[in-house]
């Protein structure tokens, strides 16, 4: 059972749910606060109160991406949202989620809501498709840069979203592993990579 499938589906069926209401998944309490905590970072969830989440109802959609690019042309889609977008995960982010060049401003809170990360060099730079879409161009990163930044942000966003997106994202041969060894090294996350690749590939 993959557990933050588990506790997403419960808590989109229940719409909200105490800690003791999910006991019934059959997880370990650690592995349930493990996934509780990393859905929240992803935006999926929203804690209440102490104990008490709820589901982010309010899933992102592509005119949602078109709008975030335009308010920041030196946006690129990343994380959760380039994840969403090349269709490689179950993740289901309530925010869009960009990457921009170290320096650039904070977005402002509005529609829609946006998480950002900041780059500089070829950590920015490499691994940009565009993508011309009815609702206006996309610039997103590839399969291989999304995964490499999945695990470069794993604190963030959660090593089981990263494991996931490594593992989906090579069952539908997106990238061969000398593009993701590429940019795993401009992400300089080569050797926490490497054992999950070498399994994966085993």
């Amino acid at each position: 059972m993959n557990p933050t499938r588990a506790v997403a589906r419960a808590l989109k069926r229940k719409g909200s749910a105490a800690v003791s209401d999910l006991a019934v998944l059959g997880l370990s309490r650690p592995t349930l606060f493990r996934t509780l905590k990393s859905l929240e970072r992803s935006g999926q969830i929203i804690r209440l109160r102490r104990g008490v989440y709820r589901y982010a109802s309010e899933e992102v959609s592509s005119d949602s991406w078109s709008l975030a690019l335009q308010r920041h042309p030196n946006g690129v889609l990343c994380l959760l949202s380039a994840l969403m977008f090349h269709r490689v995960t179950t993740q289901a982010p309530s925010a869009v989620w960009l990457a921009l060049p170290k320096g650039a401003r904070q977005p402002a809170r509005g529609y829609p809501n946006i998480k950002a990360v900041y780059l500089s060099g070829a950590s920015y730079s490499e691994g940009v498709e565009r993508h011309k879409r009815p609702e206006g161009d996309v610039r997103v990163y590839s399969v291989a840069k999304t995964v490499a930044d999945c695990f470069k942000f794993r604190n963030r966003i959660g090593l089981d979203v990263a494991l996931e997106a490594l593992r989906e994202g090579w069952r539908a041969r997106r990238f061969t592993l000398d593009e993701l060894d590429d940019m795993a090294r401009v992400c300089r996350v080569q050797a926490v990579m490497r054992p999950y690749v070498e399994a994966l590939v085993s």
